[in-house]
């Protein structure tokens, strides 16, 4: 599943590396339980700038002309596009960075109330409970990767979070 750094992906590298992309959101079955997996940048809907910028570079009119550019034209773009982003981000609170709870909600009524709901974005491992209409489902965020990996494992019957040292 792509997100906000590798949506450009293309069907040759899937290909290559024989990796099936996934559509956000995915439903998926964990044993006898459903979990919606997505990246979860769309559930961020408090960071206007974001939804903004994530608007445009997703327009089919910006991929293309971003593709039509030489490669090192476009390593430069992204290397001032980060750069922008980590200077913005100096400037926002954790609470508009991090996900709507209303969002979440309308994400998880309109999947049937699954029992899990697994993003990243936000990296800020974690588990957050959720009770909507008298269904219980449990969200699970996944850590970035800048020092060390990590997943989450479905294993006898339940999810734990893995880290890589």
């Amino acid at each position: 599943m792509s997100g906000n750094r590798d949506f450009l992906i293309g069907e040759k590298f899937l290909n290559s590396t024989q990796i099936t992309s996934l559509p956000e959101p995915t439903v998926i079955t964990l044993g006898n339980k459903k979990a919606l997996i997505m990246h979860g940048d769309s559930l961020c809907i408090d960071d206007f700038d974001y939804q903004n910028f994530r608007g445009l570079v997703r327009s089919n009119e910006w991929i293309e002309n971003f593709l039509k550019k030489p490669i090192q034209e476009r390593l430069k773009i992204c290397e001032e596009l980060r750069a922008q982003s980590e200077n913005e981000k100096k400037n926002k609170t954790e609470l508009v960075m991090d996900v709507n709870n209303e969002a979440v909600e309308d994400i998880l009524r309109k999947n049937n109330y699954p029992a899990y709901l697994i993003h990243g974005h936000t990296h800020r491992p974690n588990t957050h409970d959720y009770y909507i209409e008298n269904h219980y489902s449990q969200r699970w965020v996944l850590g970035d990767w800048h020092k060390n990996g990590n997943y989450i494992l479905w294993k006898n019957n339940q999810l734990e979070f893995i880290s890589i040292n």
